[in-house]
């Protein structure tokens, strides 16, 4: 297949997690990723660890493996003024800029938006920032965990206050750098495809903070139709029962009824049938209703087989559900298998793209470049010669 975005560069000034999952997303669909990196020091993700992939001066933090397949990367300071001229030029040869630096914080450096659009009109440029580039919030910085606590994420995440264990989490990924990295990445392929129509680029504007309230989805669309915040409920669902995990005879599993057909199955295998014209359960509005009665019911009847029999005979049934994996039982999983999830590059075990396209995967075959590693290609592609790389490099410059 040709890769979607094949011919298309990006430059890539973002580091950390929300930029450099857009841009490895934009990789895995073909695009040159070029990373400008910090000489001497990288990403700051490379040194998050342990664990650690390699030893000694080769070692690299598992985060930074998890987001920077499909690069290369260019160890230039443009905190000196050859380097950010170095940068520019780049610029002006790329069709997309992703930065993720605090507002204003690249323009001494000529490399901001309204600059780089300036020598290249065509040029998208996407700025992430924890707040947007107006608004009274616009010169704080902004990580995901401070995001999902203002953002609403962590009052709906959780077991309810009284509870043991009971109180606003953190979801166990950083959701709000992810769904704003893939978010970008939206908005600067429709920003191409503009661009195939009207020949300008784009300024795209993405905000941790607005990207938190938006993928709050049914939740935040029950508070603005209720008035009421939605409570924090743990592992069930606040709009559907049952959606949630029982404890089998041995293990839990998660029943998922998504509408009356369903729940009309599950009642069968329950072996109570008239729990479909019960009043207090014949909906699914009903048994939201009466939820507390109706979980104990189910519950008291599924810890009577193990999980093993219950998924047997709810698959038949056509009713969804599933067990309770670890990361590592959820690799090992023959449906991962089968959809090659895990990949093998030059000795490093990565996560492979989840998209396929006519049936074939969108995954770029470029690891995770080791810092600076691709610096004299790049720099070659201005027309510099071994020499001036060499001068440079013995500035500081570049690495």
């Amino acid at each position: 297949m040709t890769a979607p975005l094949a011919g298309i560069r990006v430059l890539d000034l973002s580091r950390v997690l929300a930029g450099p999952w857009c841009t490895q997303l934009l990789a895995d669909l073909g695009a040159e990723v070029i990373k400008i990196e910090r000489p001497g020091a990288g990403d700051d993700t490379r040194h998050w660890g342990p664990p650690w992939h390699g030893e000694g001066e080769e070692r690299v933090a598992a985060y930074f493996l998890s987001a920077n397949r499909g690069k290369k990367s260019a160890a230039i300071d443009f905190a000196k003024p050859e380097g950010a001229a170095l940068v520019r030029k780049l610029a002006e040869r790329s069709d997309i800029v992703v930065e993720n630096f605090k507002v204003g914080g690249l323009k001494k450096f000529g490399l901001d938006a309204e600059s780089l659009r300036a020598a290249n009109p065509r040029l998208i440029v996407a700025s992430i920032t924890g707040f947007g580039q107006d608004g009274p919030y616009a010169d704080r910085a902004g990580y995901d965990f401070i995001i999902q606590g203002m953002g609403g994420m962590m009052s709906i995440t959780g077991l309810p206050d009284g509870q043991p264990g009971g109180g606003p989490l953190r979801v166990g990924v950083a959701v709000v750098d992810l769904f704003t990295g893939m978010y970008t990445a939206t908005a600067i392929l429709a920003s191409l495809f503009r661009r195939e129509r009207t020949g300008e680029g784009a300024h795209v504007d993405m905000a941790l903070f607005d990207t938190q309230i938006a993928v709050l989805a049914n939740q935040v669309s029950n508070a603005l139709v209720s008035g009421k915040d939605p409570p924090r409920q743990g592992n069930t669902h606040p709009n559907i029962v049952p959606y949630q995990p029982f404890e089998a005879a041995d293990k839990p599993l998660i029943v998922a009824v998504g509408n009356d057909r369903q729940f009309g199955k599950l009642a069968e295998l329950c072996g109570h049938p008239e729990w479909t014209t019960d009043e207090r359960f014949s909906t699914n509005a009903a048994r939201v209703g009466n939820r507390t009665e109706m979980v104990r019911l189910i519950g008291e009847c599924i810890r009577q087989k193990p999980a093993t029999e219950w998924f047997e005979q709810l698959d038949a049934a056509g009713i969804p559900a599933g067990p309770i994996n670890t990361i590592s039982e959820a690799l090992a999983d023959v449906q991962a298998r089968h959809r090659h999830m895990i990949r093998t590059m030059t000795g490093i075990p990565l996560i492979g793209s989840p998209m396929r396209i006519d049936g074939d995967r969108t995954d770029t075959d470029l690891p995770p470049p080791a810092l600076g590693e691709h610096t004299e290609e790049v720099l070659e592609s201005l027309a510099l010669d071994g020499s001036e790389v060499e001068r440079l490099r013995s500035a500081g410059v570049v690495g």
